[in-house]
């Protein structure tokens, strides 16, 4: 079986069965691992969601962050942006169902070679502990409270780990991690105003796989979320995100012994 981990799609549902194609999927004996966001800005995202979800064990993917925001609008009272485009989505026939799989998503998937999350980890986490708070945050997310969850999922604070946390403080800050983390400071706090690319950033901040000390350094990680950066490889973490919705490329990495990069061109939905 061929492993094949892929940046996010954000309802770019043509380019990927373009890319598909250009690594000759075989459903019966490959396997996708795709880096989160499905949905959202792109113009198919009720297409994307129904043929991911149909793929069954074919297909594994963790949770990003605008996969969480369709659910936060869909279970809470959180409202769409302007450039969202969940509508059809909420619309569909067969929304709950897909809402439901979306719901039982993990945030963190592993085998004996390679991680899998969409945005970080903090630099105090091992292997280990970036498990079990994973385990603890979807535990939440799948629960049956889960709607009093995405009610009170959103905002900054805290933004640095310790062992202390409890409650939503602590679900917030592991979800903001796997889900929308970027760039820290040295000490592993959290910044969510900086999104650009790596030297735009103040010169306090670093991105999370540059603190020293980071105790997953370990591990090798396949990231998305960051479609500034590119394809980047540094430091044993891999960033998949190469902007297929701004007009760049939809990337699918072949895993193994040595790695294999396939990237197509995408037309662009939105404008930077």
């Amino acid at each position: 079986m061929s492993i094949y981990a892929i940046g996010d799609v954000q309802g770019c549902y043509d380019e990927l069965l373009r890319l598909l194609d250009a690594i000759n999927f075989d459903e019966q004996k490959d396997q996708l691992w795709f880096c989160g966001d499905l949905v959202n800005r792109g113009p198919k995202s009720l297409e994307t969601l129904r043929f991911i979800k149909n793929l069954g064990d074919k297909a594994i993917t963790v949770l990003g962050n605008h996969d969480l925001h369709l659910m936060a609008v869909a279970y809470s009272n959180k409202k769409t942006k302007p450039k969202d485009s969940l509508n059809p989505i909420l619309a569909a026939a067969d929304r709950d169902e897909l809402l439901n799989w979306l719901r039982h998503r993990p945030l963190f998937h592993y085998n004996q070679d390679f991680c899998l999350l969409h945005a970080g980890l903090p630099p105090q986490w091992k292997f280990k502990q970036a498990k079990k708070l994973a385990k603890k945050a979807e535990k939440k997310i799948q629960g049956n409270d889960y709607k009093n969850l995405f009610k009170n999922m959103y905002g900054n604070k805290p933004d640095i780990w310790s062992d202390d946390l409890t409650g939503m403080d602590e679900i917030r800050f592991i979800i903001n991690c796997f889900t929308r983390m970027r760039y820290c400071d040295a000490s592993g706090r959290l910044d969510f105003t900086q999104n650009g690319p790596i030297g735009s950033q103040p010169k306090n901040l670093m991105p999370w796989f540059d603190v020293p000390g980071r105790k997953s350094a370990d591990l090798k990680i396949i990231f998305g979320h960051w479609s500034t950066l590119g394809f980047y490889q540094k430091n044993n973490c891999i960033c998949l995100d190469t902007g297929c919705l701004w007009g760049g490329q939809l990337t699918a990495l072949k895993l193994g012994k040595t790695l294999h990069r396939i990237s197509i061109d995408c037309p662009g939905w939105k404008k930077p």
